[in-house]
């Protein structure tokens, strides 16, 4: 069973940047697609990015497209955020997933309900 624990989320001003990261228990951490979520108040939870098994197929969010990047490292049980150019609308809680239903896929999963395990999240505040 694989469980994640969240780190590197902050208040920044507009523009600036953060990377969090994810770091995962378990063996079976890199045949797994790992994603990243986040949730604004008084919002539904919304796919930021996801990242296949071998890293080599990565998705993300019309929203975040060319200022954040996902990627992992197998061989540290992690999977990173790094989020660039900032802005108040990205302040959320931010969350990473696992999904655990399938090994070594390269395909787009973009809902929660497409994920098995979820981390605590952390706090992301973007001031303008």
């Amino acid at each position: 069973q694989v469980q994640l624990v969240e780190s590197g989320g902050g208040l920044v001003q507009a523009g600036g940047s953060l990377r969090l990261s994810c770091a995962a228990s378990g063996r079976t951490f890199s045949t797994y697609v790992m994603g990243w979520f986040r949730q604004a108040p008084g919002k539904e939870r919304e796919f930021v990015a996801s990242i296949s098994w071998s890293g080599g197929s990565t998705y993300y969010a019309d929203s975040v497209k060319g200022r954040f990047t996902i990627s992992r490292d197998n061989a540290k049980n992690t999977v990173y955020l790094q989020m660039n150019s900032l802005k108040p609308e990205d302040t959320a809680v931010y969350y990473c997933a696992v999904r655990r239903r399938t090994t070594f896929s390269e395909f787009y999963y973009p809902r929660g309900g497409d994920y098995d395990a979820w981390g605590q999240g952390t706090q992301v505040t973007v001031s303008s």
